[in-house]
């Protein structure tokens, strides 16, 4: 059996104990002329997965309906048939109930999320469609027992601007947690308050960007069926507010991840979908890295001719950027970044020479300790690949050195593949600087 997250999470926002419910369906019972005597032990195992008999779950609907004050399915409180609950297809405020359901288990620390796989084929594929696609959201107001107002959408902001800052320099797994008890504790509230179609689509939009964030510390933290869960979840309140780009942007994210899962046919389609659809609304920054990733991924199916015409249109849309006009989102596409991921494709592609050239570009730009550890470590494969030992040396001694302190099951991937070559290589000076990167790998997470 697998825990009722949809109910846990009604039954919260309703403010209603175990043995309140019990009660509520007791007395809902004895107007249908049902002899019920439920107690909070009960719920507790319909919590824990266990579905009851009969009219029961009718029962627990209309109990919760009538105090949130708004029709609730057997779908929303995680009752209905499995298999057939569609979480796209669901109407916007079933949606934000399903969306709080994963928000609270994820707090909880429920071992099945952080352990499940990221889906393929058609499921995957549905989310990206569905956002690209008719229908739109005509009208996302809403009533709610509390007011949601503009203040709200810039705590949004605030908490999505602190939340990155805190990836970037702690690592994903550091943050997520912080980030999760802040989307169910603060945003489902919003979410779930009053407010017109204006706001109320300035308010997707923030949640949407927060979300992503999320999914980028599950991302980093190896669960990926989680992080997936959490893009999708961004790409539908992307759609919800109408901004094109932010929805673009989440399959950006999303392309990263096939790219890493090794997907890379998903990973073309994905980026392909993301450029069609925003259209004038892809910004420079963000099409730099589409094609950029574009390029990585047909150079690891062996098309040459396609990675190096994504490659002339990254560099293209990378001369385009201008500081300060690009969203909040695409501030990961830093100087430099163009060219760590054109170097990865080069290298792919077996041209070390240009690979070089591109990697030492990424790493004479200025970057955040994150971002230069990523950059180190191209630049220590590509010259160890090119006999440049002691330089690679170097690279890999002040690497080791940037990533102390972060929490990153990504970086450490990183750290070990570059200690890895570094033995195999038998270079001078492998074995110290494989002690140093000992050293930052020491602590476990």
């Amino acid at each position: 059996m697998q825990p009722n997250a949809l109910l846990d999470a009604l039954l919260v926002e309703a403010g209603m104990s175990h043995a309140g419910l019990a009660a509520h369906v007791n007395q809902a019972g004895r107007t249908r002329g049902l002899a019920l005597r439920y107690e909070h032990t009960a719920v507790s195992r319909w919590l824990k997965g266990q579905r009851p008999r009969g009219q029961v779950p009718d029962l627990i609907c209309e109990v919760l309906g009538g105090r949130l004050r708004r029709p609730v399915s057997l779908d929303d409180v995680g009752l209905g048939v499995p298999g057939q609950a569609d979480l796209h297809a669901t109407p916007l405020s079933g949606f934000v109930d399903r969306a709080a359901a994963l928000w609270r288990s994820d707090e909880q620390g429920r071992t099945q999320l952080l352990s499940a796989a990221a889906v393929t084929g058609t499921p995957a594929v549905i989310p990206v469609w569905e956002w690209e696609n008719p229908p739109e959201d005509a009208d996302v107001s809403r009533e709610g027992p509390t007011r949601t107002g503009p203040e709200h959408i810039e705590i949004l902001r605030a908490a999505r601007a602190h939340y990155e800052l805190m990836y970037r320099r702690a690592g994903g797994m550091a943050t997520r947690d912080r980030i999760v008890r802040f989307l169910g504790n603060e945003t489902a509230p919003m979410l779930r308050g009053s407010y017109p179609d204006g706001l109320g689509r300035q308010l997707h939009r923030a949640t949407g960007s927060l979300v992503a964030v999320a999914g980028i510390c599950a991302y980093d933290s190896d669960a990926h069926g989680l992080a997936q869960r959490y893009f999708h979840q961004a790409l539908r309140l992307a759609k919800a507010s109408g901004d094109r780009g932010l929805g673009a942007y989440v399959i950006a994210l999303l392309v990263n991840q096939c790219l890493h899962l090794r997907d890379h046919r998903q990973a073309v389609a994905f980026a392909e979908a993301a450029l069609r659809a925003a259209g004038r609304h892809t910004t420079p920054a963000l099409a730099a890295d589409l094609y950029a990733m574009q390029a990585k991924a047909y150079a690891q199916l062996g098309d040459t001719r396609a990675a190096l015409e994504c490659i002339r249109h990254a560099e293209a849309a990378a001369e385009r950027i201008r500081p300060g006009a690009e969203p909040d989102e695409t501030g990961y596409v830093q100087p430099g970044l163009v060219n760590v991921q054109v170097a990865e494709a080069l290298l792919s592609l077996g041209d070390l020479n240009a690979a070089h050239e591109q990697a030492v570009a990424a790493v004479g730009t200025p970057a955040h300790d994150r971002g230069r550890v990523h950059r180190l470590a191209m630049l220590c494969e590509i010259q160890l690949r090119q006999g440049e030992a002691d330089r690679a040396v170097a690279a890999a001694a002040e690497m080791a050195e940037r990533a102390k302190g972060m929490e990153s099951l990504r970086l450490r991937d990183r750290l070990r593949a570059v200690r890895e070559q570094l033995l195999t290589s038998g270079c001078a000076g492998a074995e110290e600087t494989a002690q140093l990167i000992d050293g930052a790998l020491r602590v476990p997470l």
